[in-house]
């Protein structure tokens, strides 16, 4: 089948209301819950209002983007296994794997519910991809106890969300996304020396295994009538920072050829991401989300700069097969990208009419 295009897109995740922040530091969850639904539904009504037909919870109940995944296993607790150097201070605090992960509850099913009574359209739901916990949370001389290698973790990870996408695809979900910043290590030469020495695995092998776990997750499910299955690859997208560069040229012959998914979510806000040669690997007919702009920084983008960047993918990739939206989310962490909720929506209302220029709808 073919998947649904749709032309305006966003990664996920949305800024916080200041009200939300500070209720998570002293409500009870019974407190919290109203508070969160309040939040959620101003979000989806800013998407309807500049015309979207995909939609988001913003991932507002959510500390981090992948803090429903630790939610809902046993082996996880709250500390950082890997303390990684960003673009401006440290940030960790992850999480670390304290024992065999197994699942004691779905990581998603109170988000979707609320969504599917609320949304006026087509649903998106976030996940992590699998490959980002062994490098996130195994920390030697602890989680080694358990595990004897990076791999063993890995693929007790990946029945996990592989439940959860099969359980959001027959819930109705239309757009599930895989949220993969693994994938930098295989761009950066830095982070490729990483995967070597510290993680003890060669880069080319460890990127084998990670399209095999991603294509694990979503057996079954990209091909389906009405899903559309989507990888967002990053770099990085903490408090405006980030901590991989790189084009996609060493990945993309093999990532775009091999990985199965309808559709490609890429960063493409800046020259840290290459250019758009790479994307004469993307096979006919999938589809590849342009991410034009940042999420990161304040200043507008111009429109016209916008559509003459698509025309110069479209020599790669047929527009048909192109669609824009934010180069990653608002809010990977709770605390937000330092831009303000204003810029946000306006940077959105851009995406939405630079759609419509160039395809004439959203």
């Amino acid at each position: 089948m073919t998947a649904t295009r749709y032309r305006a897109d966003q990664v996920g995740s949305f800024l916080r209301p200041k009200a939300l922040l500070e209720a998570r530091d002293s409500a009870s969850p019974d407190q919290l819950r109203p508070i969160e639904d309040k939040a959620i539904l101003e979000v989806i009504q800013h998407q309807k209002d500049l015309g979207f037909k995909i939609f988001s919870d913003g991932e507002l109940r959510r500390a981090t983007f992948m803090s429903d995944f630790n939610e809902a296993v046993d082996g996880v607790a709250s500390g950082d296994a890997v303390a990684r150097q960003w673009s401006g201070q440290t940030a960790g605090n992850l999480g670390v794997a304290t024992g065999k992960i197994s699942a004691k509850n779905r990581l998603t099913k109170h988000e979707m519910d609320f969504m599917k009574e609320h949304s006026p359209g087509d649903i998106k739901m976030t996940l992590p991809s699998a490959n980002q916990f062994p490098a996130i949370l195994f920390k030697k001389g602890l989680t080694d106890a358990f595990y004897k290698d990076f791999s063993e973790f890995l693929w007790d990870c990946v029945p996990i969300i592989q439940a959860e996408c099969k359980a959001l695809a027959d819930e109705g979900a239309a757009y599930i996304q895989l949220d993969a910043p693994r994938y930098s290590y295989y761009i950066d030469p830095k982070w490729r020396q990483y995967v070597k020495d510290e993680m003890g695995m060669d880069p080319d092998q460890a990127l084998d295994e990670a399209i095999r776990a991603d294509n694990a997750c979503l057996e079954g499910i990209t091909g389906r009538e009405g899903i559309t299955t989507c990888i967002h690859l990053c770099r990085g997208n903490n408090r405006s920072q980030w901590y991989a560069s790189g084009g996609y040229d060493p990945i993309a012959e093999k990532l775009f050829n091999e990985l199965n998914v309808d559709a490609f979510s890429l960063e493409y806000e800046d020259e840290r991401s290459g250019n758009f040669e790479p994307l004469r690997f993307v096979p006919k007919g999938k589809v590849v989300v342009l991410g034009l702009v940042s999420t990161k920084l304040p200043a507008m983008e111009d429109q016209d700069a916008l559509v003459k960047r698509i025309e110069e993918a479209s020599k790669h990739v047929a527009l048909e097969d192109l669609t824009i939206s934010p180069q990653c989310g608002f809010a990977s962490m709770a605390e937000g990208n330092l831009i303000t909720p204003e810029e946000q929506w306006k940077k959105m209302q851009l995406v939405a009419d630079t759609a419509k220029r160039v395809w004439g709808t959203t």
